[in-house]
């Protein structure tokens, strides 16, 4: 493939001649790898439910560590990411960030088939799983080269959203796919204590040969944006600007809820509801589909504005979660905490697109990475503040005080420095630090 050798989304004409053929079709290379990313770092989160039903005899603080621990070392691993793309290029980093990512699937599948696997190793698997939650930064900076300001929000919640879907299809597959051997690319099937035969490996083996497919055809198709490449210090001239972490609580709020109640969810459904554990896909599912209609909403209205919306909504509820589950009722349980994955995923959408508008162009990239950085940690602090909650109080709802009160302030932080008008249009045109 031909290299690019000038990109300007902002010029019109080149735009609508060259650049916006390139910029989708990166785009549409990055959305499935992305995907694949948030599989391997949420597989924990379906498959740590299953150990002790195989054998394995790990208790519910290290089932919930497993299900964690892709989401602290994920989080870190984005601060790395984040300047990844302006050192070597987008197109370098996805091949490589996308291949590695074969490396816990291949070794999950092989782990799980030994009920004598040490918890450690688990551990070590579960560590490695965090590789997936690293692309996220450097998937975000990279497509935000290739699109002009006024699609940025579209785009980033196009690649976001989809992107996100994987935990909802790594929850939605796994089920299935670990019930039929038919797809047991190595090893035995594990017999439940009422007879049925599973093959939990396949959880981790079905994505090693979409992963190299995707490495191989970022590798042929993607592009380096020309002028996109800066060294990791002019990167970090970002954490000086005031706004990189007001906008860094914001995108923690909202991304930091979905992907936390995404990997808490299975779990939390299975100790309360455990009758219906068959439906914990439905929160990533919502949350990831609400992330592109996000980035539309707040193109068209303003993310400031979208963005208060979206935590007045979070907080109701999460009020609503908490009422229904002292009820032990389900039927509200799952209504009320489908409308805390909707507005997280809506405000996911909204808090990326706000990036760009407050930020010039080489150091919005860096900004959108270091963000969802910090939000990441949102997969391995929510499961593990659930699991104190049950711990201290005997309950969930605890934990969901903690929540609620970090919604309001981030819904003052939004309304002081973007909403008002006399604030927003002054702050966002000096592009101030």
């Amino acid at each position: 493939m031909a290299r690019i050798n000038y990109w300007n989304p902002e010029d019109e004409k080149f735009w609508k001649t060259e650049g916006k053929k390139h910029a989708n079709r990166n785009l549409w290379i990055s959305v499935p790898s992305l995907m694949l990313a948030f599989i391997v770092w949420q597989i924990w989160s379906v498959v740590a439910i299953r150990l002790n039903d195989i054998g394995f005899a790990f208790t519910d603080e290290q089932l919930f560590t497993l299900a964690a621990v892709p989401g602290l070392v994920g989080a870190t691993l984005r601060f790395v990411y984040t300047f990844a793309v302006g050192s070597i290029g987008g197109k370098n980093w996805t091949v490589i960030s996308t291949g590695v990512l074969a490396i816990p699937a291949i070794g999950i599948g092989f782990a799980v088939q030994n009920p004598d696997t040490p918890f450690s190793i688990m551990l070590l698997l579960a560590a490695l799983c965090g590789l997936g939650g690293g692309n996220f930064s450097s998937s975000s900076a990279n497509i935000s080269f290739f699109f002009p300001k006024k699609e940025k929000g579209t785009a980033l919640g196009i690649n976001g959203g989809l992107g996100n879907m994987g935990v909802s299809v790594v929850q939605f597959v796994t089920p299935l796919i670990v019930t039929t051997g038919a797809f047991a690319f190595a090893g035995k099937g594990q017999v439940l204590a009422n007879g049925q035969q599973i093959w939990i490996q396949n959880a981790a083996f079905i994505w090693v040969i979409p992963i190299v497919f995707m490495t191989l055809l970022a590798y042929f198709k993607m592009d380096n944006v020309p002028g996109a490449k800066q060294s990791v210090a002019d990167q970090f001239v970002i954490v000086k600007r005031k706004h990189t972490w007001i906008m860094t609580v914001l995108y923690i709020a909202t991304f930091g809820s979905f992907i936390g109640y995404s990997a808490a969810f299975p779990l939390l459904l299975k100790s309360q509801f455990p009758e219906h554990i068959s439906l914990a896909f439905l929160g990533a599912l919502v949350a990831a589909a609400a992330r592109p209609v996000g980035g539309w909403m707040a193109d068209k209205f303003g993310g400031a504005r979208v963005t208060a919306y979206v935590f007045i909504i979070m907080t109701i509820g999460a009020f609503g979660v908490i009422y229904f589950l002292n009820l032990n009722q389900f039927a509200g349980f799952l209504a009320t905490f489908l409308v805390l994955f909707l507005a997280a995923g809506i405000g996911s959408g909204s808090t990326f697109q706000m990036i760009p508008t407050i930020f010039i162009p080489k150091e919005a990239a860096p900004v959108i990475g270091f963000s969802a950085a910090f939000a990441a940690y949102g997969s391995f602090l929510i499961p593990k503040l659930f699991g104190w909650s049950v711990e201290t109080s005997g309950s969930y709802v605890t934990a969901f005080y903690f929540f609620i009160g970090f919604y309001v302030i981030s819904f003052a932080l939004n309304y002081f420095y973007y909403q008002r008008k006399t604030t927003a249009v002054k702050e966002m045109v000096k592009q101030a630090g």
